[in-house]
Order: C-alpha cells, then structure tokens, then sequence
C-alpha cells in the first residue's frame, strides 16, 4: 500500500468512508477550539479513542466526544509519551477496530510530527486520513494583526524550528539579511540566540520583532519591539508562543493606528484574545 492523503475502507453503494479501524491525523488549530474544521469535529465526535497533544483545549475535547481520551503530548522540560509509543498505540487500537483521532496543535505536518505517524500507519497497514488545521505559524501571527506576507513588505516567509543546530546555520546563512518574514516556533526559550544569530548574519537589530504567546486562548499575549530587545521581553511562563521577525511587524502597528485606541509603537504587551 503506497502512502497518500486518504487510505481508507470505501463502503461501495453508500459513498460514505467505513471509519471502523481507522485512523484520523487531525490538526486542531492555534488553541481555540472554534478554530477546529468542521471534519474535525465530525472525526472527533465519531471516535472511540482521542490521543491528543498538550496544547489541545481538554476540556471542550471532552465536552464533544464520549470517546476515551488521553493526553500524549511533549511539552520542553517535562515527562513525556515517546513518538513510538504514541504509533504503537494507535496501531494497537485500529487493528483492533477502533476508530481513532490524534489531535494535534497547528497543522499535523508543520513541526508536528505527522508525517512520521503517516508512515508508521502506512507502513503498519493501517488506514488513515489526515485532517489539516490552522497552522500556527501563520495564526498566532495573524491574530496578533501582523501578516506574515505584505504587498510591498514581505512576499515570502521562512518558518523555523527553534531548535538550533548545523541545519539552522546553513538556512539562515542561505536567506538575505531582511528579505522576508521569519516566524519561529518552539522557541521562546531560546529567543535572545535565535535574536543572536539573526544579527550576526546580517539582520540589523532595530528590525521589528514580535513574541505571541496563547494565540487564540483568553491567555494570548503579545509583545513587540526591536529584534535586539527580544532576549529582555518577559512572556507569561508555561504558555507556548511564536517570535516573528521582519518588517511586518509594523502593520500591527498600522492597523492599532488606524482604531480608537492605538498601541505603542515600541516595546508594547498586550494581553487577551485578539488585541
């Protein structure tokens, strides 16, 4: 069986997908459950089992389904499932013809190790689907009003692990200084390097810069400023966020301007939904 978008059980005569032993990789969105497609919540209300990441709303998870539903996610620092027991268990269970979800933060094949579960489902026989979802990487930003692409500002964008290493050194060293959008993921804690690094190759330290945390949650919080200053902001601990870098940033601004109550333009932190 060759890996695609769909494997699944046609039911001839009925033009409905058999979902008895089968596998659901759905992508939940930046934090909001309003924000689930509406296949997700069909695929979700239909399971019998839900493994689902840390950044997943557990309770309105629970208040949709009457499936069981365990929380297999990583989050840095803390105890963890591992990748390979998370394949096991859904193997185990649609071999055992159980329908299943695996909720995932963002999109599952943005940073979300989707992909991996697709060939383990894949390569075990199992049918799947994947469900997209609202990436994060372009969400947090947007609800934050920053775009990540602006006629006449930015017409590309780079998304980045914050994970650092070789592979990051050679695409920053392979991207002009200042030519597009960069949004990093995973990288709160390390956003004073990430900052570092930027700058040492070529990015000059008064480009904007932005940290949104929470995107889409009554904890969302926002922090702008200069990309020399990134290191001193103080995000709210233990809420997982986005650095965006680049003159977009700017447009936020533009866009406060243009209300009522206008932000400050430099070092400015706003909390809640949507602000």
């Amino acid at each position: 069986m060759s890996v695609g978008t769909y494997f699944g059980i046609w039911a001839l005569g009925f033009g409905v997908w058999d979902l008895r032993g089968f596998v659901s990789l759905i992508g939940a969105g930046p934090g909001d459950p309003e924000l689930w497609t509406i296949r997700a919540a069909k695929r979700i209300a239909e399971a019998d089992l839900v493994l689902y990441d840390a950044l997943v709303d557990a309770e309105a998870l629970r208040s949709m389904t009457g499936a069981q539903c365990f929380c297999v996610g990583k989050r840095a620092g803390r105890a963890s499932v591992k990748q390979d027991t998370i394949e096991k268990l859904m193997i185990r269970a649609a071999r055992r013809g159980k329908r299943v979800v695996r909720l995932k933060g963002g999109d599952p094949f943005v940073f979300g190790r989707g992909a991996e579960e697709a060939l383990a489902l894949a390569s075990a026989g199992v049918s799947y689907e994947i469900v997209p979802g609202v990436t994060t990487a372009v969400a947090a930003p947007e609800l934050a009003g920053i775009p990540v692409t602006h006629r006449g500002v930015a017409s590309a964008f780079l998304v980045l692990s914050g994970h650092t290493g070789d592979k990051l050194e050679a695409t920053l060293a392979s991207v002009r200084p200042n030519s597009l959008t960069v949004v990093v993921m995973m990288g709160l804690a390390g956003r004073g390097d990430m900052a570092a690094r930027l700058i040492a190759h070529g990015w000059t330290a008064e480009t904007p810069a932005a940290l949104v945390c929470g995107a889409s949650t009554r904890d969302e919080w926002t922090w702008t400023g200069r990309l020399d200053a990134v290191a001193d902001a103080t995000p709210p601990e233990s809420i997982p966020g986005v650095m965006v870098i680049g003159d977009v940033v700017r447009i936020r601004e533009a866009i406060a301007a243009a209300t009522a109550t206008p932000a400050v333009v430099t070092d400015e932190v706003t909390y809640g939904r949507h602000r």
